[in-house]
């Protein structure tokens, strides 16, 4: 049975757990604000130079080149942008892994301690559904590192594909303008 310092103890571990959480996940919308804000700035600059430039053309084929001279250099802002947020995600993905990886391990750490608590006061006898409880316990935990494991990889492979999918993007804008 647990007591209630015990148990108090539990629920401020959880909660510091979910506030940790809950800061490194704003801190990655706190950095993609900041990034779309300086896009947005970036964009309002470009966008009335533009004006200011189209205001300026004196016949057609100027207007053309004009033009066609925008493509590559906003594919390549285009990728700029994509690989900062890829970035940002790829951070906080790793903040919250080992936030998460660190309760996993306490939480496995303090079961075991309950199990080992337990088996002192169990009868005599009990000792099998003990390591039955012991042996759970590490079961559960090891799928849970799987599953963190699979999850890991499949977030590095979505984030090599967007990469990939960015730089024929920018290839292909390149190849048009040119």
């Amino acid at each position: 049975m647990q007591t209630v310092e015990q148990v108090t103890a539990a629920q401020k571990a959880h909660i510091e757990f979910i506030f940790a959480l809950a800061t490194k996940a704003f801190d990655g919308v706190e950095r993609t604000a900041e990034l779309n804000l300086q896009a947005a700035k970036a964009l309002l600059g470009e966008a009335a130079d533009h004006a200011r430039a189209v205001l300026a053309v004196k016949d057609a084929q100027e207007l053309l080149a004009l033009q066609s001279g925008l493509l590559q250099p906003a594919a390549a802002k285009a990728q700029a942008y994509s690989r900062h947020v890829v970035e940002i995600v790829t951070a906080t993905r790793t903040e919250l892994g080992k936030i998460v990886e660190a309760q996993q391990a306490e939480l496995q750490k303090t079961a075991l301690a309950a199990v080992d608590t337990a088996l002192k006061s169990a009868p005599a006898g009990s000792e099998n559904a003990v390591a039955l409880v012991k042996s759970t316990v590490a079961a559960a935990s090891n799928a849970f590192e799987g599953v963190q494991k699979a999850a890991k990889q499949a977030a590095e492979v979505a984030e090599a594909n967007f990469k990939r999918v960015t730089t024929h993007a920018v290839n292909a804008a390149q190849q048009q303008a040119a």
